[in-house]
Parts: C-alpha cells; sequence; structure tokens
C-alpha cells in the first residue's frame, strides 16, 4: 500500500514540475525513500528533464516529447500503477536508487562514500 502512496505522490510532484508551481529541485527534495523503480525512474526521468534545458529551448519538438513523455510518468504514478518495463530499463541501467539529503556523522560518510564508489 506505501509503494501505491508513494507512486501517488510523485505522480503530482511531476505535473507540478510540467506546470511549473514546483521546480524540479523543489521536487526531487520530496521524493520518498523508497526502493521502488518506478519512483527511481520518475527521479531520473525529472534530472534528465532538467539536465535538458538547452535542448528544450532549442528544438520544440523535443520538448514536446520530454512533456509527454513525463505526463505519461505522472498518469501512470497518479493512478498507482506500474510503469513499462522498457520505460524503468532505460533508466535502471545508469542509476542506482534516488539521491538523498546529505546526512552528518562519520557513520553516514562512510556509506555515501561506498554507495558513491558503486561497492555492494
Amino acid at each position: 500500500m506505501d509503494d501505491i502512496n508513494n507512486r501517488k505522490f510523485v505522480g503530482r510532484l511531476v505535473y507540478a514540475v510540467l506546470t511549473e508551481r514546483k521546480t524540479v529541485r523543489e521536487a526531487l527534495l520530496l521524493f520518498p525513500d523508497t526502493k521502488d523503480k518506478n519512483i527511481e525512474c520518475a527521479y531520473h526521468a525529472l534530472v534528465h528533464f532538467e539536465a535538458d534545458e538547452d535542448l528544450r529551448y532549442k528544438d520544440f519538438e523535443y520538448r514536446e516529447e520530454q512533456d509527454d513523455y513525463l505526463e505519461f510518468i505522472a498518469q501512470t504514478l497518479c493512478a498507482g500503477k506500474s510503469l513499462p518495463r522498457n520505460i524503468i530499463g532505460d533508466y535502471e541501467e545508469y542509476y542506482s536508487g534516488v539521491a538523498r539529503p546529505w546526512k552528518t556523522g562519520f557513520k553516514n560518510f562512510i556509506k555515501e562514500f561506498i554507495r558513491g564508489i558503486n561497492i555492494k
């Protein structure tokens, strides 16, 4: 049940970015701490959205495609459903997890360091 509620919440965050009610950064900071691949996928789709700002400005067709893609992600998550495997697979190969706010302390430093160098 928690995964479904988290998906719905993230879907609303994606819509908030698309309608310019939130910046990408504001939305990303609100993402729940979860291992749900659907939420991780939405997180990284928003990261790419932000990174492509220059391209979006220059290429109207690219901007429309990316907006439609994010809207599909938002609609699916708002319904509490899973994203298609091919969409999850697009991001799963390159990224692991969702970035978390930095926590102080030696133990947390070691955890983040190990995560950063991909030791599992």
